[in-house]
């Protein structure tokens, strides 16, 4: 039997299509099968799914988006790999919020103040990363202890914070 009539069967007999679940993935991710960011593999074609007659759902699966979570809204689910997931970080390419040399504001802050000023970015990031950063000033003696670096955490571009217990 061919592959072609092997599908036609299928969906005659109420099955989920399987290659539109792998389009689904692949605009969901931005990215084809196989490609950084989009799924590892197609899905297995051997997989006999309800036909879903709701738009299917399409979330990533955990914080480090290595596999991509489809779902029949009432029915079946299934996890989808990602290509790349083994490098620890997330699949999709994230782009930094802060990169060197960025001016940025680096805010102090404690129980019940912040104390902000002006600084510079000496490493790039994305939100949540931790960098170092330091504190640049118009005034001389405060220009000699600029050399001083501190480590903040990026909460949004242009800004870094450095909470104090």
């Amino acid at each position: 039997m061919s592959l072609a009539l092997g599908l036609t069967l299928a969906a005659a007999a109420g099955f989920a299509d399987l290659d539109a679940i792998d389009r689904e993935v692949a605009a969901f991710t931005g990215a084809p099968i196989g490609a950084p960011g989009g799924a590892s593999n197609p899905v297995d074609r051997r997989l006999r799914l309800q036909s879903c007659a709701a738009p299917l759902a399409v979330t990533w699966n955990g914080m480090r988006r290595d596999s991509v979570l489809v779902q029949c809204p009432g029915g079946w689910r299934i996890f989808v790999q990602v290509a790349n997931a083994t490098l620890g970080a997330a699949a999709v390419p994230v782009l930094p919020a802060v990169t060197r040399g960025d001016a940025v504001t680096i805010a102090v802050q404690g129980d019940g103040f912040t104390v902000s000023q002006p600084g510079e970015a000496l490493e790039a990031g994305p939100v949540g990363a931790w960098i170092r950063v330091r504190a640049v000033s118009s005034n001389a003696a405060a220009a000699a202890n600029a050399k001083d670096t501190l480590r903040a955490q990026i909460v949004r571009p242009g800004m870094v914070a450095i909470p104090l217990p």
